[in-house]
């Protein structure tokens, strides 16, 4: 295999604005790599959608922006769409693939308390994918768990400049905190990558005595990894964003986005 040319694009992917939260940490370690940051408004919400949904849909999106944009790596950066699609797609693409897989190892390693919470989405949170990494990392602690889809239209808002519904963070928090053993919780998994994005408001939901992780700087540092040695350009150019057209949601301004360093929005 060639190595890749040095403005070919790392794909980020999500179901919408989520990934930005993988997007940060993946720049500040490779400031210089072309971004090409894709969101399925058109799908949106995932964590809505039936598994055998997603994991015909998450393939056939992936496969035309492959073909578009030619990346040398593509990172799903989206829970839902990796505990479901992640294999469907690395069969179907001959390119190197990171998923996003919900922190709970590092979860239970900081437990003081023994009893861990995540936060995802309904199909994330359902996952048997969740149960096997509760069982391989988490043994002999609680894991509880809750889909709150209220979180995810949170932080879409929030990054357009909207005011958050304060009773979206409330339920969420109840939702941990109201199963038994849900008042010993000090560290909360945000398994979806929406979650960051209101981490403030979560915070102060929870209070300051649980940690809120998630894994965007592991998959920053994956991604640097397999991209070890590869030639970037010498200095960065505006990033595009790409959206899936939908008729009842349009793309952010540009303004929400060029902090992550995009500079252009294209359909698709």
């Amino acid at each position: 295999m060639h190595p890749p040319a040095p403005d070919a694009p790392i794909l980020f992917f999500d179901s919408g604005l989520g990934g930005l939260t993988v997007l940060g940490p993946t720049r500040a370690l490779l400031p210089t790599a072309p971004i090409v940051y894709a969101a399925d408004y058109a799908g949106l919400p995932y964590g809505k959608k039936s598994d055998e949904e997603l994991a015909a849909r998450v393939p056939a999106l992936l496969g035309r922006l492959v073909e578009r944009y030619q990346p040398r790596l593509a990172v799903i950066a989206c829970n839902t769409a990796s505990t479901i699609a992640l294999g469907h797609v690395r069969a179907a693409l001959d390119l190197p693939i990171v998923g996003t897989v919900p922190a709970i190892k590092p979860a239970a390693e900081m437990t003081k308390s023994g009893v861990i919470g995540v936060l995802g989405t309904e199909a994330t949170v359902r996952q048997p994918y969740v149960d096997d990494l509760s069982a391989r990392f988490a043994g002999g602690k609680t894991v509880l768990r809750h889909g709150s889809p209220g979180l995810v239209t949170g932080a879409e808002a929030k990054l357009r400049g909207e005011a958050i519904d304060p009773e979206v963070i409330a339920r969420a928090v109840a939702g941990l905190r109201d199963q038994p053993g849900g008042e010993a919780i000090d560290v909360v998994v945000l398994a979806c990558t929406h979650f960051p994005l209101l981490k403030d408001e979560l915070q102060a939901g929870f209070g300051p005595g649980v940690a809120l992780i998630d894994g965007a700087e592991g998959i920053a540092r994956r991604i640097a990894h397999l991209t070890e040695g590869q030639r970037w350009p010498a200095t960065a150019a505006p990033g595009i964003a790409v959206f899936t057209c939908s008729d009842d949601r349009l793309p952010p301004p540009l303004a929400a986005l060029a902090p992550y360093g995009i500079g252009s929005i294209e359909t698709i």
